[in-house]
């Protein structure tokens, strides 16, 4: 079934043209991803598809039976509801029967009681909620009554997505579901969840992220905009990269010909009279087209950097038996640790544990319980912080960045330009000229990441620096910090910029205990989840279970059910049958029932009935995961 038909869609905002006649087709089952600089247009195209802007030209044909589903950057909600409340908002008819459902029981009228169970049976509103309360749950919102206006940015956009996973599967129609950088704000274990749950769903998903995991995990389409064109490529993000490559080597050598061909053309049309004949007047327009492709820009990936930095000394930063609390929560517990001169060190662990208040206490922006920091002389900081850049409205970007200096150091007496910088991060010609205030948020984010390197600080410290930036310019941050000779802090749950950056992660496993783990972020992970199957394993195997073919089990790296475990979903599997017969029975009882006394007993037992088989259903898939 196709969803969604572009054709010849153009888009510009003032000069600037961030696509030309590009075409597309959405097709049921599609899971796609968006890739592209910020600035060349994917939030304006999400826009487009969900009718908030309009295109210059062109045609967008979406299928009238879908809905589109966005999950945006911006979350609108009213501050005055509780968690419940906003969940409930949602306009479907699953929601509205779950409503009514919840006022019938505190309602005497038994006609409403009736028509409200009939709506939730015919709804599949039981289904809902308890999918609703597992969304919730996995997302870490507990306090469903909590105020929407006193949650930090963060739980906002969690409680949003679980709203919009809970909107997709409320109306059993056919959804387009819309992300925009899904993952900012998640810690690792909630990606790992959403990027189960979204690859296994049978969904339609159009994704602009940055976490090249998940996008590999989740998608099998990749389109690529750049230069106002939109290209598509078929397989993982391997697959993309090597596209890519093939196409830019491609280019470089329809331009060297170009090169050649303008060459005679330019010579030519010097000796040309200023009467034309109409032949010649073709020739000319050719000219211009060859001068087009011969001066095209590929300039961006050709810079190689020799950094010239501050040198470092001998005592880079030391931290000793450091404690800090906040009120009854232990965040740092007799923590110590020497950083080393060129060491490229990941701290990771969930949100709340404390990783951005040790990198405060690192930089004397907030003090410690108790413990010493030394600092070393030659030591000069970068941090990149969650907050925004501060700038002026009218500035452009050009001069803003030569306010701290007109070039950068490299290595044996060469430097590069501010523009040359600019361009290295992506900043065609065109944008240097322009007012920041012009940006977009994701080129101001990479704005204030271009300032703290260009100040050529030998300590960097960089809090969650992959949020809002996008794939072309974090691979470019990863080659800029590859290369990087002083020390390096990051704070991050972006799993393949960790990998590829970090040797040594400082991982805030709660209760003030940081673990030190020589290895890259995915081994520590694997060595973690080893240890929880170890320890998962340890317990079983200290149950006193008679049976030896449970015994034998426990030893098996890849362990069977117990026999316990074996009769407990023999059990099950015989009971859900019957239970579900049961809750038919019932309902047919109460839909030609008309004494509220019975209605009320019929209820009751429905819910208690209703429990116990999502119960079974839950364990059932628990024991199914075992096997």
């Amino acid at each position: 079934m196709n969803y969604v038909s572009v054709e010849n869609l153009t888009k510009s905002y003032g000069i600037k043209v961030l696509f030309k006649n590009i075409s597309f087709h959405i097709n049921e089952g599609n899971k796609i991803a968006i890739v592209a600089k910020n600035g060349s247009g994917k939030s304006t195209l999400l826009k487009i598809l969900m009718g908030k802007e309009i295109a210059d030209s062109g045609n967008a044909i979406i299928n009238k039976d879908i809905q589109v589903v966005l999950f945006d950057q911006e979350i609108d909600y009213d501050p005055n509801l509780t968690i419940d409340e906003f969940m409930m908002t949602l306009d479907s008819k699953p929601i509205l029967a779950l409503k009514n459902y919840h006022k019938s029981l505190l309602s005497t009228d038994s006609v409403f009681i009736e028509q409200a169970l009939a709506d939730m049976e015919l709804h599949k509103a039981w289904d809902l909620e308890n999918e609703m309360k597992q969304i919730l749950s996995q997302l870490k919102i507990t306090d469903l009554e909590a105020k929407m206006g006193t949650l930090s940015g963060g739980q906002i956009k969690r409680v949003a997505l679980a709203k919009l996973l809970t909107e997709t599967r409320a109306e059993h129609r056919h959804t387009l579901l819309i992300m925009d950088e899904p993952t900012n704000h998640l810690d690792v274990d909630m990606v790992e969840w959403l990027e189960n749950y979204l690859n296994k769903a049978k969904i339609t998903l159009l994704l602009v992220t940055h976490d090249r995991y998940f996008l590999d995990s989740v998608c099998d389409i990749i389109w690529e905009m750049e230069d106002q064109n939109l290209y598509v490529h078929n397989g993982s993000y391997a697959t993309y990269l090597e596209n890519k490559m093939i196409r830019e080597e491609n280019l470089n050598a329809t331009i060297d010909k170009a090169n050649n061909l303008y060459r005679k053309e330019l010579e030519w049309m010097r000796r040309q009279p200023k009467a034309r004949t109409t032949k010649s007047k073709s020739r000319i327009d050719a000219f211009y087209e060859t001068e087009k492709v011969a001066k095209t820009d590929t300039r961006k990936d050709g810079l190689e950097l020799d950094f010239e930095m501050k040198r470092l000394g001998n005592k880079v930063l030391e931290l000793k038996h450091i404690d800090k609390s906040f009120g009854n929560k232990l965040l740092l517990k007799d923590f110590s640790y020497q950083f080393q001169r060129g060491e490229k060190v990941g701290i990771v662990g969930k949100n709340g544990a404390g990783k951005s208040t040790l990198l405060n206490i690192i930089q004397g922006l907030e003090k410690a319980d108790k413990g010493e920091i030394e600092i070393g002389e030659t030591i000069s900081f970068g941090y990149f912080s969650q907050k925004g850049l501060a700038y002026k409205e009218d500035e452009r970007v050009i001069d803003f960045i030569k306010e701290i200096a007109e070039f950068y150091p490299l290595a044996n007496g060469r430097s590069l330009s501010a523009s040359q910088f600019l361009r290295l991060f992506l900043f065609d010609d065109q944008t240097q000229y322009s007012p920041i205030s012009k940006l977009s948020g994701g080129e101001k984010r990479r704005l204030h990441l271009m300032y703290i390197l260009y100040q050529n600080p030998n300590f960097l410290i960089f809090d969650e620096p992959t949020n809002d930036l996008d794939l072309p310019t974090l691979t470019v941050l990863e080659n800029f910090l590859q290369q990087f000779q002083g020390s390096l802090i990051i704070v991050s749950h972006d799993r393949y910029f960790m990998d590829r950056i970090v040797g040594h992660v400082l991982a805030f496993e709660g209760n003030g205990k940081i673990r030190d783990f020589v290895g890259t972020f995915s081994e520590y992970r694997e060595a973690k989840s080893r240890e929880e199957t170890l320890e998962k394993n340890t317990v079983i195997k200290q149950e006193p279970v008679k049976e030896p073919e449970a015994l034998a089990e426990s030893n098996t790296k890849k362990r069977k059910l117990t026999f316990k475990e074996q009769r407990e979903l023999e059990t099950i599997e015989k009971e859900m049958p019957e239970l579900e017969k049961e809750r038919a029975k019932i309902l047919d009882q109460l839909n030609n029932e008309a004494d509220y006394e019975k209605i009320a007993r019929l209820s009751a037992a429905l819910e208690t009935i209703s429990e116990k088989l999502e119960n079974h259903e839950m364990r059932w898939l628990e024991l199914q995961e075992i096997l």
